[in-house]
């Protein structure tokens, strides 16, 4: 099972690969480092909560599909809403940029999971 995700991960275009393995990845789970800071425990929760619901997508798909956008959009949708409403207030300089850094990275995912979701919505189900 994990050499057929492996595979279907490697045939993803290479960018996709890059993204996700060095930028998206990477940006969501750190986070965790967060927790402690003001509602870093929800964005924790949401963040890093989205990528394990689409660990158990790749698991029982064993690969990666379109589908895995749906988590991106249902959850990381209102974790940013939270992410702007958390900028506009007083908070310390490193959560600050890293939300930044959060925000700029997921927003441009959900760009991505809007097509996807559109066209899982209309059959395009396959596994990479």
């Amino acid at each position: 099972m994990i050499r057929e995700i492996w595979h279907s991960y490697r045939r993803l275009p290479l960018w996709v690969q890059l993204w996700v393995a060095v930028i998206l990845v990477p940006v969501n789970a750190a986070s965790l480092g967060f927790v402690a800071e003001p509602l870093g425990g929800w964005i924790a929760a949401m963040a890093v909560g989205a990528m394990l619901i689409n660990g158990g997508l790749m698991l029982a798909e064993r690969g990666f599909s379109r589908a895995m956008a749906l988590p991106h959009v249902a959850i990381w949708t209102p974790m940013l809403g939270l992410v702007v409403w958390l900028l506009a207030q007083e908070i310390a300089a490193g959560y600050r940029a890293y939300l930044l850094i959060l925000l700029a990275v997921d927003a441009v995912s959900l760009v991505f999971d809007a097509i996807d979701t559109r066209r899982w919505l209309s059959g395009d189900r396959g596994i990479a």
